[in-house]
């Protein structure tokens, strides 16, 4: 007699893969995208340089030196044949003989350091704003019609007011550096938020209607568990791709005022006070006015190629192609 109990090879079970993780089908489909590889890269290379690099090249980037002013970059000198290279200075000096490279590294130190507060603040105001709209309909009209006023208001004027307004209580009580940052990221984080709180109210009146949101409802949940728990997790996406994007726009908006002016003293470097006390010599050193302009530039385009890639790997339809 044949056992009856013992399975056919046939019908053997087959060992299959390990389920794969979300977070691995996120990484995989953001490394195809290659724009967000190199914007990736570059931004964790200025974001080391300016860290790291002041403890390397440890020239005070606010030491005056007449006697080694102008100083050409070396590898202007070099290509147009000059004898007199300034190896101290591999990028040059500028009209008061403080070291160009020095000044580049802690005017990024700050432009980032403005860049990644300011945007945590707009993230954070859009973020709750958005959440709450969505998710109570007694507060969604008061809210977007509060953001469309916002959305309405000329900004840079409105930061200028704020800037005149501001600047002289807070560097009394700060100082003028700490007193200029504070004030800076303030004002952008307050002016830059209503695009998370637009994207933010959408996905959760989506989400709000879906099973899993009305199950728990039905159980008794209460709404900040809800949102905590189920809400604020599937909104995430959105969130880290208008964080990139606010990121970019929290950095061009501190070089703007630097550059007009009225944003940290004039001995205190940005890559917007480079680029501006470089303007009334650009004929005659252009290569001043592209250094600080080429850091705001590729900052900005790797963090929006961020943008992309995130957006496209988040996406669970993109990802299944």
């Amino acid at each position: 007699m044949t056992d009856q109990s013992a399975t056919p090879k046939s019908f053997e079970p087959v060992p299959t893969a390990p389920p794969r993780s979300q977070w691995a089908d996120v990484w995989r489909q953001f490394r195809r995208h290659k724009g967000a590889l190199f914007g990736g890269g570059f931004l964790l290379f200025i974001t080391l340089a300016v860290l790291i690099g002041p403890y390397l090249w440890t020239v005070d980037p606010q030491k005056l030196n007449i006697r080694f002013k102008d100083i050409r970059p070396i590898y202007t000198a070099l290509w147009d044949g000059d004898a007199k290279v300034n190896w101290a200075h591999p990028l040059g000096s500028d009209n008061l003989g403080r070291d160009i490279l020095a000044n580049l590294l802690s005017g990024g130190r700050a432009s980032m350091a403005v860049g990644w507060a300011a945007m945590v603040i707009s993230v954070v105001i859009g973020t709750v704003i958005g959440v709450v709209a969505g998710f109570f309909k007694r507060l969604d009209g008061l809210f977007m019609r509060f953001t469309d006023l916002v959305l309405s208001l000329p900004i840079l004027p409105l930061l200028l007011v704020a800037v005149t307004l501001f600047r002289q209580p807070l560097r009394k009580n700060f100082g003028p550096e700490t007193g200029m940052f504070i004030l800076i990221v303030a004002i952008i984080g307050i002016t830059s938020w209503m695009q998370t709180a637009r994207i933010v109210r959408g996905e959760v009146l989506a989400l709000k209607e879906r099973e899993f949101v009305l199950a728990a409802r039905s159980i008794g949940t209460k709404p900040f568990k809800i949102i905590t728990r189920h809400l604020l997790p599937n909104v995430l996406s959105p969130i880290m791709v208008s964080a990139t994007l606010g990121l970019a726009t929290a950095i061009i908006t501190e070089s703007a005022l630097s550059f007009l002016g009225v944003g940290f003293p004039s001995d205190f470097p940005t890559w917007g006070k480079l680029l501006s006390d470089a303007v009334p010599r650009m004929e005659e050193f252009p290569e001043r006015v592209v250094l600080p302009g080429l850091m705001i530039s590729l900052t900005v385009l790797s963090v929006n190629y961020i943008g992309d890639g995130l957006r496209d790997a988040l996406d669970p339809r993109i990802r299944g192609r």
